[in-house]
């Protein structure tokens, strides 16, 4: 098509710093990219579910897309999503606003394109105009899970493959068959399967998936790059790493995105626990304890498994 691709690997759903009275806080969001990139990671999803796209205005999803792209300054590809309205009409502008950014790829949201009850059909149909609608810009899925999950069956992501314009899928199926039959039917294709669920991702990489993008990627990020990028060579570590990753995105379950921003905190970035889709005093004494207890479970695997490999050798 445009002869663009996207990088396999990790991408973290990025959050989005607010300041205390609540505006977008860019000082703290430069550095947070900093972070992810010193990370590891092969990308960056902005301006999506955790980045509270619901409760960002237009003007902000897209001055956040911008800066993104231009703070990553082509270090790692940048990719965005924000069209949350309804009507399609509405969806249309905002993700011409959002390609103008310049950004990488614009993904849809699955939901947006089809009510609950109405079929692929009519999901194709609403695809297919927002193609047209916007030329010559590689598009992305993101199966998101508000205000509904509508996870797309293999035929219609081979459809998508076909049109040769989707290049990235977010799936959150958290199902290994589900996942392995959207591979096949986009077999051969430049539409790559991104594994959002943290306890599924060793065994979808295993069946041919590109990599992780996910909210547990703004706590381990340097750990997701380490399955993502070795578990070819290194079976056993892949195997036991997995184990501590799974057991470790039950924080998800918890306040997020606050516990997030939260963690942030505490490794030192400038990131209040300000949030537009929950309230922080949500997230009680111990939950925090929780978080910390995490990071520190966190860096006794690093030195247990990393540098007992670093001593075998």
């Amino acid at each position: 098509m445009m002869g663009k691709t996207i990088a396999s690997g990790v991408w973290p759903t990025m959050i989005t710093p607010f300041t205390l009275t609540g505006e977008v806080d860019y000082d703290a969001l430069e550095q947070l990219i900093e972070w992810y990139i010193a990370s590891g990671v092969q990308g960056l999803f902005a301006v999506c579910q955790s980045s509270e796209m619901f409760y960002l205005t237009l003007a902000e999803r897209v001055r956040i897309a911008r800066f993104v792209k231009e703070k990553a300054a082509g270090r790692v590809q940048v990719i965005a999503s924000g069209h949350i309205s309804d009507e399609l009409s509405d969806q249309i502008e905002e993700l011409k606003q959002l390609a103008a950014t310049g950004v990488d790829a614009i993904v849809i949201v699955s939901n947006r394109l089809a009510k609950a009850e109405e079929d692929d059909g009519v999901w194709i149909d609403s695809a297919q105009k927002l193609l047209d609608a916007v030329p010559d810009v590689p598009f992305g899925v993101y199966e998101c899970p508000y205000p509904y999950k509508r996870l797309l069956a293999p035929e219609t992501l081979k459809w998508c493959a076909a049109t040769g314009r989707f290049l990235f899928l977010k799936d959150t199926s958290c199902d290994v068959r589900q996942i392995k039959a959207k591979l096949d039917a986009v077999s051969g294709s430049e539409l790559k399967l991104f594994n959002a669920n943290s306890t599924t991702l060793l065994e979808s990489l295993k069946l041919g998936a590109a990599g992780f993008s996910g909210v547990m990627a703004n706590f381990h990020p340097d750990l997701y790059v380490r399955l993502v990028g070795q578990w070819r060579n290194d079976a056993e570590l892949a195997e036991r790493l997995q184990s501590f990753l799974t057991v470790a995105s039950l924080i998800e379950l918890q306040v997020y995105p606050v516990n997030a921003k939260y963690h942030l905190r505490q490794l030192g970035l400038p990131i209040e626990t300000v949030c537009r889709v929950k309230d922080a005093s949500a997230m009680k004494g111990n939950h925090r304890l929780e978080v910390e207890q995490l990071e520190k479970l966190g860096n006794t695997v690093k030195q247990l498994l990393f540098q007992e490999k670093e001593s075998v050798r």
